[in-house]
């Protein structure tokens, strides 16, 4: 399905504002891995971690292991050796007719760092890159809209339920 990416690692440096004007460095290892060249480690982490954030954190329980997983390309986000940040990116014409990401997401207490906004990016330059000719679609928690609009996404159609959260389809055209 898609060769395999070397890994991309990223240091982030994050200054407190707080009395005590820490700094507080953290490399975060991004790698891309088709489904079959997921270990049973990361396999347990992603489901973990999308468990953690969509199940509980949101009180959104339905089942996260759709078998869509399979047709996937997962962008993992390791600090040391935990997983923080993770998505899904699909070519196109498997989710919509151009090509799409989902189940993105940061761990609760690594948020406020712009890793939703990295791994975002690193995404969606995957995809334009691989699949330069199609538009890239997300289904987007409502909520986040104004977060994927500086993005570059743009809104498409009105509000709708998805597993009992309003979600608006969102899509970064073909010339971005």
């Amino acid at each position: 399905m898609c060769a395999r990416i070397s890994n991309i690692i990223y240091v982030f440096k994050i200054k407190r504002h707080n009395e005590y004007d820490l700094k507080m460095n953290f490399k975060i290892e991004y790698s891309w891995k088709n489904f079959k060249d997921l270990s049973l480690d990361d396999l347990y982490a992603i489901l973990n971690l999308r468990q953690e954030v969509f199940v509980l954190e949101q009180n959104c329980p339905y089942i996260d292991a759709d078998y869509s997983d399979q047709d996937a390309i997962h962008l993992l986000g390791y600090c040391k050796d935990e997983l923080i940040s993770y998505l899904r990116a699909f070519p196109p014409n498997i989710k919509y007719e151009g090509s799409s990401m989902g189940r993105i997401v940061v761990k609760e207490s690594m948020r406020k760092k712009a890793i939703g906004k990295e791994i975002t990016k690193i995404g969606a330059s995957f995809l334009k890159k691989k699949y330069p000719n199609y538009e890239i679609v997300i289904s987007a928690q409502h909520r986040l809209e104004k977060f994927y609009e500086d993005l570059g996404f743009i809104s498409r159609g009105g509000v709708y339920l998805e597993d009992n959260i309003d979600h608006i389809q969102m899509y970064l055209p073909v010339t971005q």
